[in-house]
């Protein structure tokens, strides 16, 4: 179905809401991270990790859709901040596995409720009704255009699993 034309400055409308939208999420995630010294990209990298088990650079950059040389950087910094360890597979040399410490795990364990808090002050001014709709309507948009991480989180979702 087509809704855009060039001539129609509705399409760039549209593009500049949903990326202002992500980025004032990501900017609430900031101010709430403040106190446990974490960015709300490396939240994203360390939620992944507790609630998918994500246990390699590769796989956490599917999840992300980061490119391998932003999530070495991502990963240095959360090592730095020893919230990770990074060890060569026994099975494959060549290969990487990531370990959340228990300084890591510490603080995944608070990211939900983080998350929720977010999402709270984020879309507080919506009502259940259109929290849910908007939901539905992202949720059709990446599934039609198949997004697997969407697919797969959705999968998790509804199996009840956690």
């Amino acid at each position: 179905m087509t809704h855009f034309s060039p001539a129609d400055s509705q399409s760039t409308i549209m593009a500049m809401l949903i990326g202002r939208t992500n980025s004032l999420k990501d900017r609430i995630l900031d101010q709430q991270l403040v106190p446990y010294c974490v960015t709300s990209a490396q939240f994203k990298v360390l939620i992944i990790a507790a609630q998918f088990g994500a246990d390699t650079p590769a796989e956490l950059c599917r999840h992300l859709s980061l490119d391998s040389g932003s999530m070495t950087r991502m990963l240095d910094r959360l090592e730095q901040k020893q919230l990770i360890t990074r060890t060569r597979s026994a099975a494959d040399r060549r290969q990487v596995q990531l370990e959340l410490t228990a300084e890591g795990r510490a603080i995944t364990d608070r990211l939900p409720q983080i998350g929720a808090d977010a999402m709270n002050e984020l879309l507080g001014v919506l009502d259940e009704e259109e929290v849910a709709s908007l939901e539905r309507i992202l949720t059709k948009v990446l599934v039609n255009a198949n997004d697997h991480i969407t697919i797969t989180r959705l999968s998790f979702k509804d199996t009840g699993a956690t």
